[in-house]
């Protein structure tokens, strides 16, 4: 049945079933295959010190937890966007992001690590500002999830920057993600998306900053 259809009660139970999903399964399944899969030719990582090793768990860690972070706002705001199409099309970006997820999930275990044991703070705590974004009305709800791809985008260009030149396993996976985010970002600006104001923006990237420096290390 199209979410369409669904009642409002249908949804929240839909987006919990989806939540409970997300922070407790130990290995989301992707629809897509993974951007490293392509590179299997190549080789494992044996050319990664312990330390880069560690170092690159640490930034796909924190990926693996920004998407977290992105199923639970585009979760919750699709479930109080007002206008059907607005939520069916967060519900689309949602589903493209569950293949990051997976994506950072399968590339974590490669390198010997895991997700963030904080996984559930990250969901929980995006589950609510999502919800905010989706009362403040659509043009706000599609406007925040712009300035967060926005975002996210900047992370990503610059953990390019940090992950070790020899791992191009994690590279493919992160410009791929890279890619994806910047569309639904300009897809959510296209669709009508209002610029949130300046102390609005410095708060998403300062707690953004706060989020990476934990998952990094837990």
């Amino acid at each position: 049945m199209s979410d369409r259809h669904l009642s409002p009660i249908d949804r929240l139970i839909a987006g919990l079933d989806e939540g409970l999903r997300t922070v407790c399964a130990n290995r989301t399944r992707s629809a897509r295959p993974s951007p490293a899969d392509s590179l299997s030719d190549e080789g494992p990582d044996e050319g990664l010190s312990e330390d880069e090793r560690e170092h690159a768990a640490g930034l796909m860690r924190i990926n693996h937890a920004g998407e977290v972070a992105a199923q639970a706002l585009y979760q919750s705001q699709a479930l109080t966007a007002r206008d059907r199409d607005v939520a069916e099309r967060l519900q689309h970006a949602a589903d493209e992001e569950v293949d990051h997820l997976a994506w950072c999930g399968a590339r974590l275990e490669e390198l010997g690590s895991g997700p963030s044991k904080l996984t559930p703070l990250w969901y929980g705590g995006a589950f609510a500002i999502g919800t905010l974004a989706g009362v403040a009305g659509d043009r706000w709800n599609l406007g925040f999830v712009a300035e967060t791809e926005r975002q996210v985008c900047a992370h990503l260009e610059d953990h390019l920057q940090r992950l070790p030149e020899s791992d191009a396993r994690s590279r493919a996976v992160v410009r791929q993600m890279h890619t994806e985010e910047a569309e639904h970002g300009e897809a959510a600006t296209a669709a009508g998306g209002s610029e949130l104001p300046r102390p609005v923006r410095d708060i998403m990237w300062a707690t953004s900053r706060v989020m990476a420096g934990l998952a990094y290390r837990f």
